[in-house]
């Protein structure tokens, strides 16, 4: 019987090896450019695999380069099972592939099935008439009742779009309204047609054939929305209102995963099944992550980066002390030992992580370290975007004409038209707009910082002169050092991967103190998330042990103690001897 049960463990460990990898995510058009037309591409990629391997990742996340119009920057797909000239073709990807996995590097591909472009066949052939096979693919409805079509307020509900104005947009030629929950180039799929289902199943199952080890899935908690379409609560202004309620976490959400994990995932191994779900809850991540239901692996959740937003995401709050660890720690308790989120600060639709959380200017170098401290050694899969890893800080955009993201563009056209203050809502868009994690990966400090012999498609951070890979490549007290170190302790550290997390309270809500336990190994991680020093003494009785990574560079507890407080955005992890009080 012990037997059985070590046995079983043991296969489950196996199962879940991403418990113990860390995941980098590739935007190919800003990481490198292979080709010298200012765009990145895969060549480009391929180049730089060194630095991955460098840096110890164990997969790679890649941004959609999937054949698209690039409305939404790839995020509007025109033929899942083609690539995009932009980005190369199927012999550098089938290279890259290659080389990834000789240096036991996993690929996961973003896949967006929520949506498509308006260009994809499938959309064509669905809007050419209302009696087309494909027409029920997509969600098409009448002008309301007592409407004309195409008039102010005959849209179907008066839902707002993630990119400004409303969700539906009529097509002259069947006088019908289409849903597009995002931009009017991305019309939603209508997952309740199950030959559109058995088609996306099939695709899938075509990459991962070829040698993909998995998905991360863009809003895959949209895909089933309320067959009622009722209208949201209307803003007073403009007329539209929020209508999450109504298409997140819908009916038939945990139908639908289980579903395309029979059809696509089982019996296959060594796989990663990642859901993006914004506006999820800890307890639909537990359903959506539980083993037992085989529906996904880990959730990629976004409540701790709506923390400084107001009425949305533009409208910039300031983050209250200690309010990042607060969140962190509820999910961490929420989900426990049966469900599994990605641990994350920075992605492709996100500001980078030093500006917003951390301390950009005089404490650069320690807030970039702390929040990957923090962040990493959480129970979870860790996530590093591009450029994080060497603390890459938000953009330089001195007008708006420099700004290339749709959701911006969108936000500031119709913020002109509503006769908003502008001046604030600019800034708004400097500290949180996408534009912030998309300007070039900083190579070195030559032109264009080594990302393209050609000027890049979007400016590049001017401080990539002394910000830059190169110049920490040798460094172990670099941001890309401690990186590499953090990375090495996961790989290393089973208390890491597979620990129990417990907050350990401070007085100051700066400090954001954890322990983590996994038979008989113990770690102690204490962070000072915070421009100021922070008394020690209410930490003193679990600060005793050795000394396993500190991002001051201290090699023993001896001058912590002796100072009595932690210095400004100081990070420490501890081995304790005994157990911690």
């Amino acid at each position: 019987m012990t037997q059985t049960v070590q046995a079983e463990t043991i296969l489950s460990d196996d199962a879940q090896w991403w418990k113990s990898a860390v995941v980098y995510q590739i935007y190919p058009r800003s990481f490198s450019d292979g080709n010298g037309d200012g765009i990145g591409d895969l060549r480009g990629i391929i180049q730089r695999v060194p630095h991955l391997v460098e840096l110890g990742v164990d997969v790679v996340w890649l941004s959609p380069i999937y054949c698209s119009p690039q409305a939404d920057a790839g995020y509007d797909i025109s033929d899942y099972q083609g690539i995009d000239p932009l980005f190369g073709d199927f012999a550098d990807f089938d290279e890259l592939v290659s080389l990834l996995h000789e240096n036991q590097i996993k690929l996961v591909m973003d896949l967006v099935v929520n949506h498509t472009s308006d260009e994809h066949p499938w959309f064509i052939e669905s809007r050419s008439s209302t009696d087309n096979p494909k027409r029920d693919w997509y969600w098409w409805r009448d002008a309301r009742a007592g409407k004309i079509p195409g008039e102010a307020g005959a849209e179907p509900t008066n839902w707002e779009s993630f990119f400004s104005g409303p969700t539906w947009t009529l097509d002259e030629a069947t006088g019908q309204y289409y849903l597009h929950l995002f931009a009017a180039k991305q019309p939603d799929l209508n997952w309740e047609n199950p030959e559109l289902r058995t088609e996306i199943y099939s695709m899938m199952r075509w990459w991962l054939d070829r040698g993909v080890d998995g998905f991360r899935m863009d809003v895959i908690n949209l895909i089933s929305k309320d067959l009622a379409l009722p209208d949201a609560v209307p803003d007073g202004v403009t007329g539209l209102g929020d209508g999450s309620p109504f298409y997140m976490n819908g009916p038939k959400l945990h139908d639908f995963l289980a579903e395309m994990h029979r059809e696509v995932f089982a019996g296959r191994t060594g796989y990663l099944t990642v859901g993006e779900m914004p506006g999820v809850t800890i307890e639909e991540a537990l359903l959506s992550t539980d083993p037992a239901r085989r529906e996904l692996d880990m959730v990629f959740q976004f409540e701790h980066v709506g923390l400084d937003h107001g009425e949305n995401k533009f409208d910039i709050r300031e983050l209250r002390r200690g309010a990042l660890a607060e969140n962190l720690t509820k999910w961490q308790d929420g989900l426990k030992e049966r469900g599994w989120n990605s641990l994350y600060l920075s992605n492709h639709d996100q500001p980078r992580a030093v500006s917003r959380f951390g301390n950009d200017g005089q404490f650069w170098r320690e807030s970039a370290t702390a929040l990957a401290t923090a962040l990493h050694l959480q129970r979870g899969t860790p996530y590093i975007y591009q450029g994080e890893e060497i603390g890459m800080t938000n953009g330089v955009f001195s007008s708006i004409d420099a700004f290339r993201d749709i959701e911006s563009l969108n936000f500031f056209a119709h913020a002109q038209e509503a006769g908003l203050d502008l001046q604030r809502v600019k800034y708004g868009i400097q500290r949180n707009g996408r534009d912030n994690a998309r300007t070039p990966v900083q190579w070195n400090d030559e032109e264009n910082a080594g990302f393209s012999e050609a000027p890049p498609w979007i400016g590049v951070n001017p401080n990539h002169v002394w910000l830059n890979a190169q110049a920490q490549y040798d460094d172990p007290k670099s941001v890309f050092g401690h990186y590499r170190e953090l990375v090495n302790l996961r790989h290393k550290s089973r208390v890491i991967a597979h620990g129990t997390f417990e907050r350990i309270e401070h007085p100051d809500s700066a400090i954001f103190a954890f322990r983590r336990e996994h038979d008989g190994e113990r770690l102690i991680v204490v962070s000072n998330l915070s421009d100021s020093n922070v008394d020690l003494s209410p930490l003193e009785c679990v600060l005793e042990g050795s000394v396993v990574l500190s991002n001051y560079g201290e090699a023993t507890l001896d001058p912590l103690l002796a100072r009595r407080e932690l210095r400004p955005w100081e990070a420490v992890v501890l081995e304790p001897t005994i157990l911690p009080c």
